[in-house]
């Protein structure tokens, strides 16, 4: 398999470096916010998926909607760390909600791969109109607590 001429090579170390800088997962997401460190977390699917469910104390703007929302957010000049998440895997929502983010001039900007999917599936706390609730740990993404 050839490299394309026109990127430059890059090594291993470095491209795994870019990528934990700009992803963060549902597990890191969730342990960052149980330690207290400040994030925005957004949610930028459709509203109706956004009704479904969502991670609870997220902001909901859909990305469509999101370069004409950017004032609902704290200003990039007070460099806050934002979390983008859209519905799963299959879902780029979230990478170009991320891209509109950082021509904003956000720095601290990273993607929650798995996204709201995996959120649910690993047992983390969701949030509808109904309230809050838990789904069981999905055996193909986490481990059940004991008990």
């Amino acid at each position: 398999m050839s490299e394309p001429q026109d990127v430059p090579p890059v090594s291993a170390e470095a491209w795994f470096t870019a990528r934990l800088a700009f992803e963060t997962d549902p597990a890191d997401v969730a342990a960052d916010r149980a330690a207290g460190r400040p994030l925005v977390l957004l949610d930028v699917r459709s509203r109706p998926a956004w009704e479904q469910g969502h991670v609870p104390g997220a902001r909901h703007v859909p990305g469509a909607e999101l370069a004409d929302r950017l004032g609902e957010l704290p200003p990039a000049a007070e460099d806050p760390s934002v979390v983008v998440y859209c519905w799963g895997p299959g879902c780029n929502g979230s990478t170009k909600a991320a891209l509109v983010l950082a021509r904003a001039g956000y720095r601290d900007v990273r993607e929650m791969i798995g996204g709201y999917e995996y959120w649910a599936r690993e047992g983390l706390a969701v949030e509808t109109a109904g309230g809050r609730t838990r789904r069981a740990v999905d055996p193909l993404t986490g481990v059940a607590p004991p008990g």
